[in-house]
C-alpha cells in the first residue's frame, strides 16, 4: 500500500520550455529526450506512463494549420519514443486555468489506464495459482485487484474485490500462530468496505458488514497468555468504526438516538477495560523479571514484512512452533510492554468521545453512566479531582430518577476521592449522604461511615477508605494531619435541598394563620436515619422577618467528646428511625398584620466549636433531594401505616407548613348600617352607621372609611359620590370612598352614630362598604402591645329610575302627530310614572324650550306639590308653535323638560333634585294652505249653525283654490256649495256657513274639500287634521208647564 501510494506513481509528467519556433531546436529536443530517458531509467521494470508538457510562451494556431508545429511535434514524439496522445503543449497566456483543466483531465485518463493495467497484470497471475497451495496468494491478489480500483476510483468494483478478499481471509486455515494475521488482514479490509459503503450513501450496509466481521472475529482469541491482545484489537476494531461513523455523519448523513457513533465508542471502551484487567492478570511479574535481551521485538530493517507477523517468525509458515524458548521470550517481551501503557488514558479518551456523541443524540441517561465509567477511571488514575467533578455532576441526575443503588455506589467512590484528596467539606456531604436512607449500604458499612464522621467532627483523621491504593492513601493521611494542625474556619455549611442527608427536617406552623394578640407557634420535626443515635448541639429557625430569629433557637453546651455520650439522654439527642419534635412560639409584631411570616430556613448544628461544626440547612420549611418523590409514593400508597404510640407520629403524615399569615385582632365591635333601599337616580341617599363598642377597655383612634367598594366597574366609580353633609348635592369633585374619617374614642357600650350621604348618577347595584378600625392596647405573654383591630361590613344598594316620562306629540284635536307644520300650533304632552317604591314629591316642573320652538300660551308648572305613589302618574300639556325653519335634517330640537323632586318622607334641608329629560326632536314641515273652523261646542236639531272656515296662504305665490262642501243628511246648510277663488300671499279668506242640524247625538258635518291647484298634493285627508269633522247636536227643548209636571 505504502509503495503504491507514496513511491511508484501511475504517470510522470515532464515539463519543458519549448516553443515550436525554437532558433536552437535541436539542441532543445535532445536535452528533452535525455530527460524523459533519465526518467524512463529510473522507473525500469514499472508501467509507468510517461508524458511531456512543453511550457510555451506563444498562443498555438488551430491544428492543423501550424505545418512547422505538426512537423516539430511528431519529431519529437519520435526523439522521446512517446505516442502522439503523450505530448502536451501549455501556453503561459490568459487562458491558462482553461488549459490546467484540460491538462488534469488527460493526465487522469493516463493514470485510470496504468491502475487498469495492473489490475489486468494481477489477474493475470491470479490465473495461475491454485486455492489449495496458494491461499495466501488468493487474499493478496485480490486485495491487490481492489486496492487498484480504489486508486483508479471505481469504487464500486473496489467494495465489490474487498468483499470477495475478505470471504478468502475468513476461508484460511486458523491457528494459534497465524490467527493474529488473518485478524490484522481481516480489520484492514473491513475498515475499506466499511469506509466504502458510507461513501456510497448505505450506512446499513456498512452496520452489517461491521458487525459480521466482530461476529466472525470475537472468538478468535489466539495466545491466552497475549489476550490483552485481542482485548486491544477488538476496541481498535470499534474505535475505527465509530470514527468512520462520525466522519460520514460530518459529511451529510443523518444518524439517530438508537443508532450513532457513541454505541460504537462505548464498546471501544468496554474492550479497553477489559484490556486493563486482563493485563493486570497476564502481566503482574516481579519487579525482578527484566525485559529480555536482545529485544525479541525487534527486526534488521525496523518493520515488519507482513502486517500481523510476530517479529521472531517472520514468513514461517508453519503451524508448528519451531523454538518455544523464542516463543517464551517474545511473548513476556510483550507483556512487559503492555505494562508501559497507560490504559485508563485510553479509556477515558474513547468514554470523552461516546459522551460527547450521546449529549450530541440526547441520550441523557447514557450519558450520565458513561461519565459515572470516566469518572471511575479518572478514580484509577488517580486524578481525583476530574473523578470528583464527574461524579459530582451525575449525582443530581439520579437523587432526582431516585435510582438510590447506583446513587450508593457513586457516592462511595465520591468519598473515597474525597478522602484521598482530604476535602473536608466534600467528605463531610458524601459522609451525611451516605448514612442517610438513600444509601443501600449495610450497617455495618454505615457504622464505620458514622464512626470515621465523628472523629472528623473532633478533629481527628478518619480511617482509610476500603480498597484504595495504598500509596495514595499514605499521602492522604498526610494531609489529613496537615488539615488537623493547620488553623482555619472549622464551621462548614451544607445546604441538603441538593442531596439527601442522614437527618430529616419539617417544619410546620399549628395554623395557617394566627391573630397578632396570640402567640404564633410551630413544630420542627427531625428524624435521624443513620445506625446509631446521635446528638446535635444547636437547632436555630430563620424567619423572612430576622427580629424573630432570636426567639426560635434550642441550644445545649456539650463538649466535642460527648457526640456519641449519653445519647438516650437529653433534648438534642436523634434516635435513628424515632422522630422528635421542637414546639417554638413567639409574639408577632404588631407592624407585621397583613403580612407572611415565613421559614426561610431550619439549621441543625452537628459538633462544636473547638472542634468542628457542620450546620445542616435546610431551605424553607425542610425536605431534601428525595422528600417530594417520597411525598408522592406516600399519597399514592394504599398501605395501611402500622400503629404508634400516642406520643409519636407517622413521618409521612406530617405535612410541610412553612409560612403563615398574621391577622389583625378579632374586633368586638358592632356595626349596624340602616337605610331605605333602593336608592334614586341622583338622590342625597341616607345611610346611618352606628357604631357600638363591646370592648372591656376604651378604644381609641376610632376611624371610619366609607363608600363604593373598590375593585368595581370604573364606570361606577365615576358616577358615584360620597359626602358627610346631606344639605349639599355631590358634584363630579366628591369622591366615591371616604377614606379615615376620625370619629375620636369610644367607651365600652357607647354607640356612635354617623350619617353617610351617597349620590349615584346611573342605576343598576352597587356594594358599599364600611370599615371601622380602632387602636386597643392588650397583653400577651406578659407584654403589652397596641393591636389596631379593624371589622368591615358590606351592603348591596340598587339605584333606580324615581319615575319614567314619556313625551308625545299631539294636534289640537289630540291626534298623534309623527311631524308637525310650521306656525301650526300644536300640544306637547308629558305623562311622570312613578317607578319609586316610596312616596315622591314633585316640587315644580318647567319646560325650556329650544330657540327653534315658541309657546303659544304662557308656560306655567301643572304639577307643582303633587304627591305621587308608586305606579300614579301625572301628566302636563304645553301648546307650542315652531317657525318654518327650512328643511332640517334629523329634525328640529324641541327643548328640555326639567322636573324637581324628593322624597315625601325625607327631612327639609334635603336638597331638591333636578332630573333633566332632554325632549324628542320633531320633524317640521310647510304646508300651502292652512284652514281651521270657528264653531260652537255643540248644537241643537233645528237651530241654526254658525261655522266660519279661515283659509290662510302659507305660500308667496297667489292660490287658485277650489272649495266645496259635501252634503250630509244630518244637515242642512246655507252658503256657496262650490266656488272658486285666489288667495293672495300672507292674506287670509274667511268663507261663513250656516249648518241647520235635523238629527240630534254625534253627528258628521258637511265635508269641506279644499283643492290647490299649484300643490296638488295637499289632500284633504291632510285638511281634516285642522278643522272638525263631527259636533255633538243636542235635542230639540220642550216648554215646561204645571199640568205635565203634575202628571209626571
Amino acid at each position: 500500500m505504502n509503495k503504491h501510494l507514496n513511491l511508484v506513481p501511475a504517470l510522470v509528467v515532464v515539463f519543458y520550455e519549448l516553443d515550436w519556433d525554437e532558433p536552437q531546436w535541436k539542441e532543445k529536443q535532445s536535452e528533452c529526450a535525455t530527460r524523459v530517458e533519465i526518467v524512463r531509467q529510473s522507473l525500469q521494470g514499472r508501467n509507468t506512463k510517461v508524458a511531456v508538457v512543453l511550457i510555451q510562451k506563444k498562443t498555438p494556431l488551430p491544428p492543423g494549420e501550424d505545418v512547422t508545429a505538426s512537423e516539430r511535434a511528431a519529431a519529437l514524439c519520435n526523439a522521446c519514443e512517446l505516442s502522439g496522445k503523450s505530448l502536451f503543449v501549455l501556453p503561459h497566456t490568459d487562458h491558462l486555468v482553461g488549459y490546467i483543466i484540460r491538462l488534469e483531465n488527460a493526465f487522469y485518463e493516463h493514470a485510470q489506464t496504468y491502475y487498469y493495467t495492473e489490475i489486468r497484470r494481477v489477474k493475470s497471475h491470479k490465473e495461475f495459482l491454485n486455492k489449495t497451495t496458494h491461499q495466501l496468494l488468493f487474499v493478496r491478489h485480490q486485495f491487490k485487484i481492489a486496492f487498484f480500483s480504489e486508486l483508479k476510483q471505481d469504487t464500486q468494483n473496489a467494495l465489490k474485490n474487498y468483499r470477495t478478499a475478505y470471504n478468502l481471509v475468513h476461508e484460511l486455515r486458523a491457528h494459534e500462530t497465524n490467527i493474529l494475521e488473518i485478524k490484522t488482514m481481516a480489520g484492514f479490509i473491513n475498515y475499506k468496505i466499511c469506509r466504502l459503503c458510507f461513501q456510497h450513501n448505505t450506512p446499513l450496509d456498512a452496520i452489517a458488514q461491521f458487525r459480521k466481521h466482530i461476529d466472525l472475529c470475537k472468538k478468535k482469541i489466539g495466545s491466552a497468555e497475549l489476550s490483552f491482545e485481542h482485548a486491544a484489537w477488538m476496541s481498535k476494531q470499534f474505535q475505527a468504526f465509530g470514527d468512520l461513523f462520525d466522519e460520514a455523519i460530518k459529511l451529510g448523513l443523518t444518524a439517530i438516538q438508537t443508532q450513532n457513533p457513541g454505541f460504537y465508542y462505548q464498546q471501544a471502551a468496554y474492550y479497553a477495560q477489559e484490556r486493563k484487567q486482563l493485563t493486570k492478570t497476564l502481566c503482574n511479574h516481579e519487579a525482578s523479571v527484566m525485559y529480555p535481551n536482545p529485544d525479541p521485538l525487534e527486526t534488521q530493517t525496523g518493520v515488519l514484512d507482513f502486517y500481523g507477523q510476530r517479529s521472531w517468525r517472520q514468513g514461517i509458515l508453519s503451524f508448528d512452533l519451531s523454538d518455544p524458548e523464542k516463543e517464551k521470550v517474545g511473548i513476556l517481551a510483550i507483556q512487559l510492554k503492555e505494562r508501559s501503557v497507560v490504559h485508563s488514558e485510553i479509556i477515558i479518551t474513547l468514554l470523552s468521545n461516546a459522551v460527547a456523541q450521546f449529549k450530541k443524540y440526547k441520550c441523557p441517561r447514557m450519558k450520565s453512566h458513561l461519565m459515572v465509567q470516566m469518572g471511575e477511571e479518572y478514580f484509577y488514575a488517580k486524578d481525583y479531582t476530574k473523578a470528583l467533578k464527574l461524579l459530582d455532576y451525575v449525582m443530581c441526575d439520579y437523587r432526582s430518577e431516585g435510582w438510590w443503588t447506583l446513587l450508593t455506589s457513586i457516592l462511595t467512590t465520591a468519598l473515597k476521592c474525597s478522602y484521598l484528596m482530604a476535602q473536608l467539606k466534600d467528605y463531610i456531604t458524601y459522609s451525611l449522604e451516605l448514612l442517610g436512607r438513600a444509601s443501600t449500604l449495610k450497617d455495618d458499612q454505615k457504622s464505620r461511615i458514622e464512626k470515621n464522621l465523628i472523629n472528623v467532627l473532633m478533629n481527628e483523621s478518619p480511617d482509610p477508605e476500603p480498597d484504595c491504593d495504598v500509596l495514595a492513601v499514605k499521602t492522604a493521611q498526610k494531609l489529613w494531619s496537615d488539615r488537623i494542625s493547620l488553623a482555619g474556619s472549622n464551621v462548614f455549611t451544607i445546604g441538603v435541598q441538593d442531596f439527601v442527608p442522614f437527618v430529616q427536617c419539617k417544619a410546620k406552623f399549628h395554623a395557617p394563620s394566627f391573630h397578632v394578640d396570640v402567640p404564633v407557634r410551630f413544630d420542627i420535626y427531625l428524624k435521624a436515619d443513620c445506625p446509631h443515635p446521635i446528638r446535635f448541639s444547636k437547632l436555630c429557625v430563620s424567619f423572612n422577618n430576622q427580629e424573630y430569629n432570636q426567639f426560635c433557637v434550642i441550644e445545649e453546651a456539650t463538649k466535642a467528646s460527648e457526640v456519641l455520650e449519653n445519647l438516650t439522654q437529653g433534648k438534642m439527642c436523634l434516635v435513628p428511625g424515632k422522630t422528635r419534635k421542637f414546639l417554638f412560639k413567639f409574639v408577632a409584631k404588631t407592624e407585621d398584620v397583613g403580612k407572611k411570616i415565613e421559614i426561610t430556613s431550619v439549621d441543625l448544628v452537628l459538633g462544636h466549636e473547638t472542634g468542628r461544626c457542620v450546620v445542616l440547612s435546610w431551605q424553607g420549611g425542610g425536605g431534601d433531594a428525595a422528600s417530594s418523590q417520597e411525598a408522592l409514593q406516600a399519597s399514592r400508597s394504599f398501605r395501611r401505616r402500622p400503629k404508634l404510640p400516642d406520643n409519636e407520629l407517622h413521618w409521612d403524615s406530617i405535612v410541610i407548613q412553612a409560612s403563615t399569615m398574621i391577622i389583625s385582632r378579632v374586633p368586638n365591635i358592632s356595626v349596624c348600617l340602616r337605610h331605605d333601599p333602593p336608592a334614586l337616580t341622583n338622590e342625597m341617599y341616607c345611610l346611618v352607621v352606628t357604631v357600638e363598642s363591646h370592648e372591656k377597655t376604651q378604644i381609641r383612634d376610632v376611624k371610619l372609611t366609607a363608600g363604593l367598594k373598590p375593585g368595581q366597574d370604573a364606570n361606577l366609580t365615576q358616577k358615584t359620590h360620597v359626602s358627610l353633609h346631606g344639605t349639599e348635592l355631590c358634584d363630579e369633585s366628591y369622591p366615591a370612598l371616604l377614606t379615615d374619617i376620625p370619629v375620636g374614642d369610644l367607651n365600652p357600650g357607647e354607640p356612635l352614630e354617623k350619617m353617610i350621604y351617597v349620590r349615584c348618577g346611573t342605576v343598576g347595584s352597587r356594594m358599599f362598604l364600611v370599615y371601622v378600625s380602632y387602636l386597643i392596647n392588650t397583653t400577651i405573654e406578659d407584654k403589652e402591645i397596641v393591636c389596631k383591630c379593624h371589622k368591615d361590613e358590606t351592603v348591596t344598594i340598587e339605584t333606580v329610575f324615581p319615575f319614567d316620562v314619556a313625551v308625545k306629540f299631539v294636534s289640537t284635536k289630540f291626534e298623534h302627530l309623527e311631524r308637525v307644520y310650521a306656525d301650526i300650533p300644536f300640544l306637547l304632552m308629558t305623562d311622570l310614572l312613578s317607578a319609586s317604591p316610596w312616596a315622591l314629591t314633585i316640587v315644580s316642573s318647567e319646560l325650556q324650550l329650544a330657540p327653534s320652538m315658541t309657546a303659544v300660551d304662557q308656560l306655567e308648572s301643572q304639577v307643582d306639590k303633587v304627591v305621587l305613589q308608586t305606579g300614579e302618574s301625572a301628566s302636563e300639556c304645553f301648546c307650542l308653535r315652531c317657525p318654518s325653519v327650512g328643511n332640517v335634517e334629523g329634525g328640529v330640537a324641541t327643548g328640555h323638560y326639567i322636573i324637581s323632586w324628593k322624597r315625601t318622607s325625607a327631612m327639609g334641608n334635603v336638597p331638591v333634585i333636578s332630573t333633566v329629560i332632554t325632549l324628542p326632536h320633531v320633524i317640521v314641515e310647510n304646508i300651502p294652505l292652512h284652514v281651521n273652523a270657528d264653531l260652537p261646542s255643540f248644537g241643537r236639531v233645528r237651530e241654526s249653525l254658525p261655522v266660519k272656515y279661515h283659509l290662510q296662504n302659507k305660500t308667496n305665490l297667489v292660490q287658485d283654490v277650489e272649495i266645496s262642501v259635501e252634503p250630509s243628511d244630518a244637515f242642512m246648510f246655507s252658503g256657496l256649495k262650490q266656488i272658486r277663488l285666489r288667495i293672495l300671499p300672507g292674506t287670509e279668506q274667511e268663507m261663513l256657513y250656516n249648518f241647520y242640524p235635523l238629527m240630534a247625538g254625534y253627528q258628521q258635518l258637511p265635508c269641506l274639500h279644499v283643492n290647490l291647484l299649484r300643490f296638488p298634493h295637499f289632500t284633504n285627508q291632510l285638511l281634516r287634521r285642522f278643522i272638525p269633522t263631527s259636533i255633538f247636536v243636542k235635542p230639540q227643548g220642550r216648554l215646561v208647564d204645571d199640568t205635565s209636571i203634575a202628571a209626571a
